[in-house]
């Protein structure tokens, strides 16, 4: 089952104009409190107001430092598992030449079959659920090879087949935590969120106290949040976006065992 965060509706090319739309819509209303407030006589302290500004901002920097950090180590650790799956399936292939016929023929066949269906997958967004089922499917077939296998031999070489299988297993299964449920918390995105429109409403109303325009310099600094989220929200995607993690190694894979 996937983990499901707030932006997950959102398709990845709409969140830049979104967030940019709403960071302007931010700072407009910050703008207009504050020449609200001097209409009324209600004075307050442009320097005290500058202040919270940087504070806010800093905060903001901080937050978005945190999450991108989040968002690319599970990026990199989803880059790691599939390597790692790729090189376990390669092993247990390599050893099947070390159980008995005709175990040895049916678990090579499973196995070509388990790497095409890891990389559909993949490819194909819309096989993953089925994809997963399949796989599964092939992994107790595999294992009833392996147990036969050691019902007929009882050897050391055979033990490292069934070693390397289990190994493969439990990839699988690292691989769904990573790939699926290890994003970044619905709750993170709230309040990453929440503190960009409060860091923008502050930005407007310090320009607002300050009789000056509205800042054109803060439509690069809403460009740049902007484009570190959508950047993050991509990160946090598997499978989808710009950054997809690289499939060469189970591709180089499935070639070496045709």
């Amino acid at each position: 089952m996937e983990v499901n965060t707030p932006l997950d509706p959102f398709p990845l090319w709409t969140i830049l104009p979104l967030t940019v739309g709403l960071a302007l819509l931010s700072v407009e209303l910050g703008y207009r409190l504050a020449r609200n407030r001097q209409l009324r006589a209600q004075e307050e302290k442009e320097s005290q107001v500058g202040g919270m500004v940087g504070a806010t901002l800093g905060l903001l920097a901080f937050m978005l430092a945190f999450t991108f950090g989040l968002a690319g180590s599970r990026f990199e650790d989803r880059r790691q598992i599939v390597l790692a799956e790729a090189n376990a399936i390669g092993t247990t292939y390599l050893r099947t030449s070390m159980i008995p016929e005709p175990m040895r023929t049916e678990a090579r066949n499973l196995l070509r079959e388990y790497v095409a269906v890891r990389l559909e997958g993949v490819q194909q967004p819309g096989k993953l659920q089925q994809s997963i089922a399949r796989s599964e499917e092939l992994q107790n077939r595999l294992w009833a090879q392996a147990v036969a296998a050691t019902e007929r031999e009882r050897s050391p070489m055979t033990a490292l087949f069934v070693q390397s299988l289990n190994e493969v297993i439990d990839l699988h299964a690292t691989r769904i935590m990573a790939g699926l449920r290890s994003r970044v918390p619905g709750v993170i995105w709230i309040v990453l969120y929440l503190l960009g429109f409060l860091s923008m409403v502050i930005l407007g109303y310090h320009a607002g106290l300050a009789n000056s325009k509205r800042p054109v310099a803060a439509v690069a600094l809403i460009l740049g949040f902007s484009l570190v989220l959508v950047l993050i929200a991509d990160l946090d995607r598997p499978g989808q976006g710009m950054l997809k993690v690289s499939q060469q190694s189970m591709i180089d894979l499935r070639e070496s065992m045709q």
